[in-house]
């Protein structure tokens, strides 16, 4: 085996033995970025109503929220809550009638803080729904790097002859 080869061999199994490392770190990652979210919704003690959800939600009533998918579904019960309260305005439209009115109409006043509250709480469980298919990924290509760095560096013994490999 000539010196090119051998050099050529040995980065390709650096690179493979690299490639693997990072892959059990993404998985561990992903697992505590899970286990964080977990622990972030269990906090805020929210559970699904018992009865009167839409059909789309119903499996959900009575459970807490635990998981990005119950924070998504949570978020779209809170889009349906702000919607029929504010007959479908958002918060940026509820401000400018407030303001074209003069300020002072305190019923829209308290439309506009209901809005704003139902779409604060809404962008953060859908925070949590991001992150939440975030570590999925982490987690995936945490485990499709070990996997082919492990592959990499297998390919690399390969190419190496025995007698090289003894030297």
């Amino acid at each position: 085996m000539d010196g090119a080869h051998r050099r050529s061999s040995t980065l390709i199994g650096a690179v493979g033995l690299a490639v693997a490392a990072a892959g059990p770190v993404m998985l561990v990652r992903g697992r505590l970025g899970r286990k964080e979210i977990r622990a972030e919704l269990a906090a805020q003690k929210i559970t699904f109503p018992d009865h009167g959800l839409p059909a789309s939600l119903a499996c959900f009533a009575g459970r807490p929220v635990q998981t990005g998918i119950e924070a998504h579904a949570y978020a779209e019960l809170i889009k349906d809550h702000v919607v029929h309260a504010t007959g479908g305005r958002t918060y940026a439209e509820i401000t400018e009638e407030l303001h074209a009115g003069g300020g002072d109409d305190e019923k829209l006043a308290r439309l506009r803080q209901t809005a704003f509250m139902g779409e604060t709480l809404r962008g953060s469980l859908m925070s949590a729904y991001q992150a939440w298919h975030l570590t999925t990924l982490v987690t995936g290509l945490g485990a499709l790097l070990t996997g082919l760095g492990a592959a990499v560096f297998a390919t690399s013994r390969a190419l190496t002859p025995d007698r090289a490999r003894r030297r």
